[in-house]
């Protein structure tokens, strides 16, 4: 079916939201991770997203047959449940705006299992558009740590394993999951991962002797839950129904755009922009509107 001008409108429109909160998304989970450990962030948020989409859950179960729900489980934990933990983890030891721009890698993985896996065909100039996004967002690190490459930071590789999941779901979503509306999709697939991320939770850490004692506690489960409500619950509808009415390459690239709003909040946080940032994020925005041009 060909693209219609109001598909296009609504595809953009919704690029340009989940930038902005998903942007913000690392901010956050820097804040929650001052008082919360990694394991404890990453269930809040499942946990949050999952109470805020359950009315809409416990009305779409009728929706389902019994194929669904092993894919709607496993859709939860390559979109939600394990990102969530390893985005958590690599924050422990690497900037926010690093591991957003890391994010960036989502594409690549997205259109290498949509190609081997979906035997996805794609035109050379999708190849050249991620390699130039890509390229931008390695300009934005090396801007970022004053021009110097510096050592290999191993927390890296969980951001690599979450951009994996990521590109796992999208394609997921897409071909297997045509029949579900993208609210049904990510309620019930919340709702399906919850019991883990709140056993987790309550049976193996120290939530609550936290929320009690710290300080600091309400303050950052604030973050936390808005994190959960805005960031996986809202975003992963929004996401859905981008997957619905546009491409998997498309909708990954996404990612490419996420660095952007990175940098500015460091800018807001008083950092400094220097040339290569401004060169990276061109360099960005060129890619992604190389890799999806007609």
């Amino acid at each position: 079916m060909p693209e219609t001008k109001n598909g296009k409108f609504s595809s953009v429109f919704l690029v340009v939201i989940l930038t902005l909160i998903w942007g913000t998304s690392f901010i956050l989970m820097k804040r929650g991770l001052k008082v919360y450990s990694a394991g404890e962030v990453g269930a809040i948020r499942v946990v949050s997203a999952s109470i805020f989409l359950l009315p809409f859950a416990l009305t779409r179960i009728k929706e389902l047959n019994k194929d669904h729900y092993w894919k709607l489980l496993l859709s939860g934990l390559l979109g939600v449940f394990f990102p969530a933990f390893l985005f958590a983890t690599a924050q422990t030891k690497m900037d926010s705006a690093i591991t957003g721009i890391l994010n960036s890698l989502t594409p690549i993985f997205t259109m290498i299992i949509s190609a081997i896996v979906f035997k996805q065909v794609f035109k050379k100039q999708a190849l050249v558009g991620i390699i130039i996004g890509l390229a931008g967002s390695i300009l934005l690190i090396i801007s970022r740590t004053g021009g110097q490459i510096g050592g290999i930071n191993l927390y890296a590789i969980f951001v690599i394993i979450a951009c994996i999941c990521y590109g796992s779901n999208v394609n997921f979503i897409k071909f297997k999951l045509p029949d579900l509306k993208a609210l049904t999709i990510t309620s019930l697939s919340l709702m399906l991962i919850a019991p883990l991320a709140l056993i987790y939770l309550f049976a193996f850490t120290p939530f609550t002797t936290k929320l009690s004692a710290h300080p600091g506690a309400v303050e950052a489960l604030g973050f936390l839950i808005l994190l959960g409500l805005m960031s996986t619950s809202i975003a992963t509808i929004l996401f859905n129904r981008l997957i619905k009415i546009s491409t998997p390459l498309f909708a990954s690239s996404i990612t490419y755009l996420i660095p952007i709003v990175a940098v500015i909040w460091g800018l807001l946080d008083g950092e400094q922009l220097a040339m290569g940032h401004f060169i990276g994020m061109i360099a960005i925005i060129g890619g992604v509107y190389i890799a999806n041009k007609k």
